[in-house]
């Protein structure tokens, strides 16, 4: 199944982002409301992934000096496994590229940085904890 990689456009879309974030990242790991929603979600740049008109895939770009830095990166549990989280950072990296910039930066949850990894994306700080999870930040030049 094609799933379809889009920046959020309208109010129903953004929805959708916030559902599949809260399915993640607060009902599956715990991380707090508080936590999870911030300032930075009214300026940042919002992305959706659907399969089937379904939701399940969300994540934000924020533009911050000369680098992209991917947020918030996550899929519905029932669709990992599928390379749809590669597909996204790869949609990302796409609209990283189109807005001018070519270097990109992340904070990995430490579970996933090997995948992370796989797509090109390097280790540059200690683990540290955000969250109540531990992190680690990673670079990628585009």
């Amino acid at each position: 199944m094609k799933a379809d990689f889009r920046t959020v456009t309208t109010p129903h879309e953004q929805t959708d982002a916030y559902q599949i974030r809260r399915n993640v990242f607060i009902d599956e790991q715990g991380v707090s409301e508080a936590d999870e929603h911030d300032a930075f979600d009214d300026t940042a740049t919002h992305l959706i992934g659907y399969l089937d008109e379904e939701p399940f895939a969300a994540a934000r770009l924020r533009f911050i000096e000369d680098y992209a830095k991917l947020e918030r990166i996550c899929v519905e549990k029932a669709q990992r496994g599928h390379t749809y989280g590669q597909q996204m950072i790869h949609h990302m990296e796409k609209v990283i590229k189109d807005k001018g910039y070519s270097k990109a930066k992340l904070n990995s949850q430490t579970h996933a940085e090997g995948f992370y990894k796989s797509l090109g994306y390097r280790t540059i700080s200690e683990e540290f904890m955000d969250a109540g999870i531990p992190h680690v930040t990673m670079v990628k030049d585009l």
